[in-house]
């Protein structure tokens, strides 16, 4: 492998020019198609057999105009007072003009809805007036009911008299005709009150079933109570984040005229979302790791190398990930992962190629061998380094989670994009900037006749010895203040973003807050209850179903309202909107998700009915659950891997436990900040979180696959070192230490950049690529600094000559890897230092 990539090395320093031409071409292949044939983004999350996709699923099939995907707008006025009748018409006009807008099927016109429910309030109050009236006639008509029966009564007592006195009298025969006539008045009375009575009792039992529907829907308006704010719901033929650019952006602009009338509109997710991928926080974070290239490498020429490297191998993998879009649809996360872990890995594996090129031309050698040597060597063990994190990103497939794999397939290939182009492309730079990537500087310093004197000294020899000198002390110093970091850990609740998370001022923000304050904070992620009736059902079955789920739903704690929103037309299924008392992300929402989920079936139990629920605050609780659950089979997974390639790579077992306790106790450590910034609020204000709430439920699964590979990076440029100098006879300890110095300045530059460049991602115009951002970047300076430069070289210290123990029988079938590319050392290299003024071109 060493030798192979020795002669890729000196090849592309021999033909800069074409390797740089084809990397251009390639870039512009991509780009093209990427612009061309590309599809929209989206943020939908997605899993395979979600029980509350099979309910939505339903839904559609039954009613579908419940079940289609909406956008939420919201309309306030700017002063905060009640709207004007002109302000009214002006939003019923931007209703109006959505409706005619492509992929449109419905608008809610508010203040339509709102005065439906009013009339219906009405309605009802009206209905109970006259049941009251209707009660008042039954009872009036019973009582002369009853006089006219006492009178009968009466007749009957006389015509009996008669009968048995005179019963052919002509008085009696009278007498008889009236009384038979006073029967039949009686019995179509009592017919006619039998007939009241059942109206009135069924008009009650109606005005019943109303009263509890519409008592049970108080706490849902479309217009606020102050009449300042109105809740709009679009609804789209498709999902309104698939939707072309230019129809989002159509939605929008046809409100923007409601400014003039001092009406505010605002969006939620669903129609405003960022879906570009280079934002200014990115861009921050890139100058501050450019800033940290030049102060390592001391000239503009070597900082820019890393630099443009890196963002050409993101940029070819970037297009390459959205020019697939074509074929399937694409999370607008997964191209910012790419982007944010192509650019750290691309700057760090070329400036570990740069870095030993350097050194070997302030060596004396040649610029064309030494390239090759370069890549040879550091250029090895950049593509171990570069398998490792991309065997960890793909294992993501492993979750069984779509959205999962489809992340770290494509930050894979941003990885394989990176070091293909730090062991091509950067060789070929090399070549063409002749010896010009070293500064004048350096090279009178590395000719200065004392310019190795205390060369361990700037290397970081006193940090070494430091932690060295007593390391139980390191080690147990080291142990607490990450397990202080990693306590936060134990609170960790995962969830998925909403408009509260968006930044603040921004629509999408400013539309959760405004619904949150003017219709409560449940109406910002409404249940979707689904019932389906036994075969046969009728309309007044469904009407008993709709009035008994009602009250049955109302029963949970945390449930603010409930409301019929949809019913078959075979009156088989029927649709609910619950609202609840507190917002999509809070634990008390799952709370009560989970207690519905449990004991909805037994309430429709005795009439064998199926209730089911789903909706979006639904979804997002069990894609949640379904992730975390994945957490820690991918973990196992992880550390295993762990084990195995460390274990080839140092031929040691006490190492990789070593190496894979510290990655432990760093991921640990990233979970603790993570919870501790974003789930609880802690420097929230430093950090752009003005509403903590709980952790985006693929962000720790993510977090394990990169850091995994960016810690095993950093144990084998420290570590390899150390066992090269044990290898070559020094003692134990010494190895540590010499070790140590060889790679801790190429170690803490990588890791600068590291969090440079992960740190500019916390400040994202992404929401959701800002806590992955954070506990990357407090990963890596967790990992780097106190793992792998404090923690292994004291333990290392106290394990001496045991650190190395390996069974024989083991030696013998692990493969020899050669990270480091040590046969090279047999081949001859030119003699004679290259020279400043030379600037010389490599020739073929």
């Amino acid at each position: 492998m060493a030798s192979r990539l020795y002669r890729l090395g000196r090849w592309a320093a021999a033909h800069g020019w074409r390797v740089l031409g084809g990397w251009i071409a390639l870039l512009a292949l991509f780009g093209v198609l990427a612009g061309t044939i590309s599809s929209p983004m989206t943020t939908v999350v997605q899993i395979p057999d979600a029980k509350f996709m099979d309910v939505m699923d339903h839904l559609g099939e039954e009613i579908p105009e419940v079940a289609g995907t909406v956008g939420t707008a919201v309309f306030s006025t700017e002063d905060g007072t009640a709207m004007t009748r002109e302000q009214r018409a002006a939003v019923q006009d931007v209703i109006a003009d959505w409706e005619g807008l492509d992929h449109v099927t419905t608008v809610v016109d508010p203040f339509e809805t709102q005065a439906t429910l009013d009339e219906g309030r009405q309605d009802y109050a009206e209905g109970q007036r006259q049941l009251k009236a209707g009660e008042k006639q039954l009872w009036q008509g019973i009582f002369d009911w009853d006089g006219a029966r006492r009178l009968q009564a009466i007749g009957e007592r006389n015509l009996a008299e008669a009968e048995r006195t005179d019963p052919d009298s002509a008085e009696t025969v009278m007498l008889r005709a009236g009384v038979e006539s006073g029967r039949a008045d009686i019995a179509a009375g009592r017919e006619q009150l039998e007939q009241g009575r059942a109206k009135i009792l069924e008009a009650r039992e109606q005005l019943a079933d109303a009263g509890v529907v519409l008592d049970a829907a108080e706490g849902v308006r479309f217009v606020s109570k102050d009449g300042s704010a109105a809740l709009s719901q679009i609804g789209f033929d498709i999902d309104p984040q698939s939707l072309a650019p230019e129809d989002r952006e159509a939605v929008v602009a046809a409100a923007e005229a409601l400014r003039e009338v001092g009406v505010e509109a605002n969006f939620g997710t669903e129609i405003m979302f960022e879906s570009s991928v280079m934002g200014i926080g990115e861009v921050i974070g890139l100058a501050t790791a450019a800033l940290v290239l030049l102060v390592m490498l001391g000239s503009v020429v070597a900082a820019g190398l890393p630099l443009l490297v890196a963002l050409l191998g993101v940029a070819v993998a970037v297009a390459a990930a959205v020019a697939t879009t074509v074929f399937f649809e694409m999370h607008s996360m997964t191209p910012a992962l790419a982007l944010m872990l192509g650019l750290a890995v691309g700057i760090d594996y070329t400036l570990f190629i740069v870095n030993r090129h350097r050194g070997q031309l302030l060596a004396g050698m040649s610029v064309v061998e030494s390239v090759g040597r370069a890549v040879g060597t550091a250029g090895n063990a950049v593509v171990f380094a570069g398998a490792t994190v991309v065997v960890a990103l793909a294992a993501l497939v492993l979750s069984g989670m779509p959205i999962l794999g489809q992340m770290g397939l494509v930050a894979a290939g941003a990885v394989v994009s990176a070091v293909l182009m730090s062991i091509t492309l950067g060789p070929a730079l090399l070549g063409l900037l002749g010896t010009r990537i070293i500064s004048r500087r350096a090279w009178r310093r590395a000719a200065a006749p004392q310019a190795h004197v205390g060369l361990e000294e700037e290397h970081g020899g006193w940090y070494v010895r430091m932690v060295t000198a007593r390391p139980w002390v390191t080690v147990g110093a080291v142990v607490v203040l990450l397990g202080l970091m990693a306590w936060p850990l134990s609170q960790l609740r995962l969830g998925l973003p909403d408009g509260s998370s968006e930044p603040e001022g921004s629509s999408p923000h400013t539309a959760y807050v405004t619904v949150a304050d003017k219709f409560g904070p449940g109406m910002n992620g409404p249940l979707l209850v689904v019932a389906d009736l036994p075969e046969g059902a009728t309309e007044k079955d469904a009407t008993e179903a709709t009035t008994g789920i009602t009250q049955g739903l109302l029963q949970y704690d945390g449930v603010d309202a409930v409301m019929p929103v949809g019913q078959s037309e075979d009156h088989s299924t029927l649709a609910f909107q619950v609202v609840l008392e507190s917002g999509p992300t809070e634990e008390a929402t799952t709370d009560t998700v989970h207690a519905m989920l449990e004991t909805l079936p037994n309430l429709g139990a005795d009439t064998g009915t199926d209730i089911g629920i789903t909706g979006a605050t639904v979804a997002n609780i069990e894609i949640s659950e379904r992730l975390s659950s994945a957490l820690v089979p991918y973990l196992s997974v992880v550390v295993g891997l762990s084990l195995l390639i460390l274990m080839a790579v140092f031929r040691s077992v006490v190492v990789p436990l070593i190496a894979t306790g510290g990655f432990l106790l760093s991921v640990a450590a990233a979970f603790g900040a993570l919870v501790a910034v974003f789930q609880w609020g802690w420097l929230g204000g430093l950090f752009g979180v003005h509403t903590p709430g709980p952790l985006m439920s693929f962000g720790p699964i993510l977090l394990i696959g990169v850091l995994f590979g960016l810690a095993m990076d950093y144990q084998m440029f420290l570590v390899s070192g150390m066992r090269e100098a044990w290898a070559h006879g020094q003692a134990p300890r010494a190895a540590v230490r010499s070790g140590f110095t060889h790679g801790v300045k190429v170690v803490t530059a990588a890791a600068a950049i590291m969090v440079a460049v992960f740190g500019g991602f916390v400040f994202s115009h992404m929401v959701m690529i800002r806590p992955i951002g954070f506990g990357l970047a407090i990963g890596v300076l967790v990992d780097a600094w106190l793992v792998r430069m404090t923690l292994t070289p004291a333990l290392m210290h106290l394990l001496g000559e045991k650190a190395w123990w390996l069974p024989k029988w083991l030696d013998r079938i692990l493969p020899d890897l050669d990270v480091e590319g040590a046969k090279l050392a047999s081949v001859q290299s030119p003699s004679g230092p290259a020279r400043p003024q030379e600037r010389e071109l490599v020739d073929a």
